[in-house]
């Protein structure tokens, strides 16, 4: 028996989704909690696809780990917690495409893919839900263009290190775009403020010096 669990890299722990799954098959869920934790302890702060092949007559066990998700991946490597409900307006990342072959190349056996060209598209439209730029550019903007032959002499190559010149330039470029956002964020924070705390008053006095305009003309 088959028993699909999505857990939390060498975290997991007791909770009652677990025990409704595990409970009716009656194997050990301390041990099936140790097992995985010890198996995924390498992912950890990522959610991993977890399978529990379960003899059902013996209540023995054996933990099967996937590769965790594109955008459990994509997080680790830029080292942030969530990526942006906000694209186009605030971006969450800058990756290199190196660091984005890495992934691609890590998942490809678990996606629909024919090839690693295919898996980094895959990858780059998943940068793109996150709000993650890709070499200082819109990650949905770049399908197309590497369909066209970008970046092929890295995919061909398989190249997945990243300059550490490179790197900093990428950083430097994201800390300068963060910024701007943050300023633009900031203004329309305040301009929302400005809206809710002009008196009622004040607001029916400007609509009608409006109206007064509106009749001159």
């Amino acid at each position: 028996m088959i028993i699909k669990i999505l857990a939390e890299g060498g975290s997991m722990s007791p909770g009652p989704a677990l025990s409704q799954k595990l409970g009716p098959v009656g194997i050990n869920i301390g041990e099936v909690i140790n097992k995985v934790n010890e198996a995924t302890k390498n992912f950890k702060g990522m959610k991993v696809p977890v399978e529990l092949d379960v003899d059902v007559g013996t209540k023995e066990f054996e933990v099967k780990v996937f590769s965790p998700p594109v955008s459990e991946l994509l997080k680790k490597e830029l080292g942030i917690e969530k990526g942006s409900g906000l694209q186009k307006k605030q971006y969450a990342g800058n990756i290199s495409i190196e660091q984005v072959i890495s992934i691609a190349k890590t998942k490809l056996p678990n996606l629909l893919c024919n090839n690693l060209k295919t898996a980094v598209k895959n990858v780059i439209g998943t940068c793109a839900s996150l709000g993650i730029l890709v070499e200082n550019q819109l990650a949905a903007d770049l399908g197309h263009q590497i369909a066209g032959g970008k970046f092929g002499k890295e995919i061909e190559e398989e190249k997945t290190e990243t300059p550490e010149e490179k790197k900093k330039k990428l950083d430097e470029y994201f800390k300068a775009i963060q910024k701007e956002q943050e300023k633009l964020i900031k203004q329309e924070q305040e301009a929302e403020e400005a809206k809710k705390e002009k008196p009622v008053g004040e607001t029916k006095t400007e609509e009608k010096v409006e109206d007064k305009k509106e009749e001159k003309k």
